[in-house]
């Protein structure tokens, strides 16, 4: 009887489970998981030298660690295939735990460094906390090359999209990869992936993830960007 009740569900919810089923990368896409480093103890005198540059290179701090712990209990039921660091130790020290939990072996891409801040490089956040003003017009204009000698737009644009390429280029299709990264580098893939303004997505989170998706014939897809529901924020 039309009454009676539908012992599955109603027949208009049935509908809307078959009507939109969950996202799956698309046949032959590959996926990779971007993540910021975790919390660095921030100005330090470690460097580390990348041909004629000397870049700093602060490790986690202990929040940043903290960050790397949860992050890894987040990612364990993820099916990931490979693992990939940048030359820097604040990624190589947030994927520690990961790495533990799944045996991943880390591959080095260099060109995912961040952007060289150039005689920014070792004071930028003495600069930010002063207020300089440089600071203020680097932000309106959206462009590295306000700060003197910083890397330019054009070369880091470049060499960020060669290490995605790079990235893809070892993976094979269907595959999940994670790239640990930085703030920077990680907000210029998602300009390129979604062609937005230089800095529309800048200032992901600590360990926040997001997921760009590269299609079989090479589009790249923004899915999602800075999700930090493992660190039980409000």
């Amino acid at each position: 009887m039309s009454g009676e009740p539908n012992p599955s569900g109603s027949a208009e919810i049935d509908r809307a489970h078959l009507a939109q089923q969950r996202y799956r990368v698309p046949r032959g896409g590959r996926q990779i998981l971007l993540v910021r480093h975790g919390s660095s103890v921030g100005p330090t005198l470690e460097t580390i030298n990348l041909g004629e540059l000397t870049i700093s290179d602060p490790p986690l701090s202990e929040a940043g660690h903290a960050q790397a712990a949860a992050l890894a209990r987040h990612l364990q039921g993820e099916r990931l295939a490979r693992l990939f660091v940048t030359p820097l130790q604040r990624t190589h020290q947030t994927a520690a735990p990961l790495i533990a939990a799944t045996g991943l072996v880390p591959t080095v891409i260099d060109d995912l460094r961040e952007a060289h801040l150039g005689d920014w490089e070792h004071s930028f956040y003495i600069h930010a906390e002063a207020g300089h003003p440089l600071l203020k017009r680097m932000f309106v204009e959206e462009s590295w090359e306000v700060l003197p000698n910083a890397e330019p737009m054009e070369h880091f644009a470049a060499r960020v999209r060669n290490g995605i390429v790079a990235i893809a280029n070892l993976m094979e299709p269907n595959e999940t990869a994670v790239a640990f990264a930085h703030a920077g580098t990680i907000a210029e893939i998602c300009r390129q992936a979604t062609g937005s303004r230089a800095f529309a997505f800048m200032a992901p989170e600590n360990t926040s993830v997001s997921r760009l998706v590269i299609n079989a014939d090479g589009v790249w897809k923004l899915r999602s960007f800075n999700d930090v529901s493992h660190l039980g924020y409000d």
